[in-house]
């Protein structure tokens, strides 16, 4: 296990609902100093009360400076110019980012030659291997991020090329990411997501009490929970809810798009976000899952945490094509259009006599995130480190020109 460095986390926020990254950056917080940097420098914000409301949540937690969590955990939001698009305006960026960072390396670092690692979740940030001193550099890529929206795909593939080359650790969560990041280097390692299994087994092993909420919505229930973004399909689970008016249709989740679809069905329920705590207690009053994403270039990289957690659950799904999925086939049944998925959500409820929720949960009993981390830090402690050479080479277009730059320390 990795113990006693300074671990630079780029990711998005860490206010939000638990991730690979906030997962993996909890456990290694036990034995490490986790400094996350809430980073959202690429994405160019709409015209929309949505990304209105987020640049506003933005600026509070930027206000709030370096914000502590527990004793060996601490945030930081910095100050960006969002969506910057010139050639200028983004080496001011990364100037701006670089030097709040390295302030907050100054006051997170608890001696002076404490280890510091960096663990970027985001592609674009590859002028942060070069300016930030670090004795192990780890890319993990956990989606197709040109696919976004709000993104230049064009720019974000490009800067994530030098990230791949850069890094001296490259993971990825899916075969299709595996195949795609391996044509750049031949050392790409695939680590899929985990699941916290005692948490999400709770469903099936404790009586939990059903949430009111839920409790009074008729079952059938097919429960889904998670962020209502652009890559789920609501139009496509409206027509699912058309043909069987009789079953139950539950999210949870923050809506981040037009719910205008499901909003005038009776038998759809949007019962918005739930802490990450209570999630097992609605898992227990769904009769079955469900995964809906769009059919499209983007869901193929993706390996969703929700199916572990569903499955942890004691839950069976149905799901769109999903690769990454199939490797649970059985217990996830798949469907193309709504009609094929309306009669899986059939099948699913006639065989359920045939399984227990028990069986379905030890299909991922040997994912915990806790054994996910202890891979993850033998593959990287295994790596080797930064050169004081390669980084000064580099650290130079950093830097705009006009403005008096620090040393760079690097081990």
């Amino acid at each position: 296990m990795i113990q006693g460095r300074l671990i630079v986390c780029i990711a998005s926020s860490w206010e939000y609902d638990p991730t690979s990254k906030h997962h993996i950056m909890r456990i290694l917080s036990r034995h490490n100093d986790v400094l996350w940097i809430n980073y959202h420098g690429s994405r160019k914000p709409g015209v929309n009360r949505t990304d209105l409301r987020d640049s506003v949540a933005a600026l509070r937690r930027v206000l709030r400076g370096l914000t502590p969590v527990h004793p060996t955990f601490s945030h930081l939001t910095p100050l960006v110019i969002p969506g910057a698009s010139s050639p200028r305006l983004r080496r001011w960026n990364q100037w701006l980012v670089t030097l709040q960072i390295r302030r907050a390396l100054h006051r997170a670092r608890r001696r002076p030659d404490q280890p510091v690692q960096i663990w970027s979740f985001a592609p674009d940030v590859p002028f942060l291997i070069d300016a930030v001193p670090a004795e192990r550099c780890v890319y993990y890529c956990v989606d197709n991020f040109a696919q976004f929206e709000g993104y230049d795909a064009d720019r974000i593939r490009g800067m994530e090329n030098e990230t791949l080359e850069k890094a001296e650790v490259v993971l990825v969560s899916s075969e299709a990411l595996l195949r795609d990041k391996s044509r750049r280097r031949r050392d790409v390692v695939l680590m899929r997501h985990g699941v916290e299994y005692d948490h999400f087994a709770a469903a099936w092993r404790a009586s939990l009490p059903i949430p009111s909420d839920l409790a009074a919505i008729p079952r059938p229930i097919f429960g889904y929970h998670g962020l209502l973004h652009h890559w789920v399909d609501l139009p496509f689970l409206a027509e699912v809810a058309r043909l069987r008016p009789f079953y139950s249709f539950v999210l949870l989740g923050d809506a981040k798009v037009d719910t205008s679809p499901l909003q005038s069905l009776n038998n759809v329920y949007l019962l918005g976000r739930k802490s990450y705590i209570g999630l097992p207690a609605y898992a227990a009053g769904f009769d079955a899952a469900l995964m809906l994403f769009k059919r499209d270039a983007m869901s193929a990289y993706v390996n969703p945490i929700k199916l572990h957690e569903y499955l942890a659950a004691g839950l069976r799904v149905v799901s769109t094509e999903l690769p990454e999925a199939r490797r649970y086939e059985g217990a996830v049944l798949f469907a193309d259009g709504p009609r094929e998925f309306a009669e899986a959500c059939d099948r699913v409820l006639e065989e359920a006599p045939n399984t227990t929720r028990e069986s379905l949960s030890r299909l991922v009993r040997d994912e915990d995130w806790a054994l996910k981390v202890e891979q993850l830090s033998d593959i990287v402690m295994s790596m080797g480190g930064r050169t004081l050479a390669s980084a000064q080479r580099s650290t130079s277009s950093v830097w705009p020109k006009t403005l008096a730059r620090e040393p760079v320390w690097v081990r």
